[in-house]
């Protein structure tokens, strides 16, 4: 423990029992709710201790200064982690695990509920999982007629284009879940959430074929960084649909 000039106790870099209570990051989140703790004081409270010559608090700082941000910390491959000294493969099986569970929440919470009808909506259920991928993913959130989702499904890796994307297997997978509605979502790796002339083709596409099976296609949502782009809140999907209606296909 370190004593100061003033006589007031300094915080040790190794010890945290040595802290004033409401220094600490377990009592402070105790006393004043997880709200008022910074990201380096959450992350160790989840490291629970620290490692020799370091306390917990200095391991998250540590942490956080090599990935730049809990975003990027999250989304690092193990093999990443397991460089950083002194994390060792519980703790990191334990973040790993924590991770997937705050996905697996977001996610639960629009399971057998009402599915508003609005790109945030989508947003909220997909975005932490998909704007940090390497490479694009096309999904499929299939729902049901009061809009309750039923399955969502990984259509298509790596980049997109229309030799890659088959609308029969989005019909056959719809079709097996009794599906009414579907929602398409996919990533954009360079961050610009910007649809490409494959994304609009691809698109259009899809939207003939549900159509044709009398699905609805409420959107096709592009996830970048901190972005996103909406074809329904672009008035696409509705273009496409009156397209389809033009030629006398139903």
């Amino acid at each position: 423990m370190n004593i100061s000039k003033s006589g007031k106790r300094k915080k040790s870099s190794h010890t945290i029992v040595d802290w004033p209570v409401e220094d600490r990051p377990r009592e402070k989140l105790l006393l004043k709710g997880p709200e008022s703790l910074t990201n380096t004081e959450l992350l160790a409270i989840f490291l629970r201790s620290g490692v020799k010559g370091k306390s917990a608090v200095s391991l998250a700082q540590e942490l956080l200064s090599q990935f730049g941000s809990l975003r990027e910390l999250y989304a690092a491959p193990l093999e990443e982690v397991e460089a950083v000294l002194g994390l060792g493969k519980a703790k990191i099986a334990q973040f790993k695990a924590v991770t997937e569970l705050s996905k697996r929440y977001l996610a639960e919470g629009f399971q057998n509920r009402s599915f508003v009808e609005s790109s945030d909506d989508i947003l909220n259920l997909l975005y932490q999982e998909m704007r940090d991928l390497d490479q694009e993913i096309l999904k499929v959130v299939l729902l049901n007629g009061q809009n309750h989702v039923l399955k969502i499904e990984t259509i298509s890796k790596g980049t997109l284009t229309t030799a890659q994307i088959y609308p029969r297997e989005v019909i056959k997978s719809a079709l097996r879940h009794s599906t009414a509605a579907i929602v398409f979502v996919h990533n954009h790796p360079s961050g610009v959430a910007r649809p490409s002339e494959d994304d609009k083709k691809i698109t259009r596409n899809l939207v003939f074929a549900c159509r044709f099976m009398r699905i609805k296609v409420h959107d096709h949502i592009i996830i970048g960084d901190n972005d996103k782009f909406s074809f329904a809140d672009k008035g696409m999907i509705e273009q496409y649909e009156k397209d389809f209606d033009s030629r006398n296909v139903l």
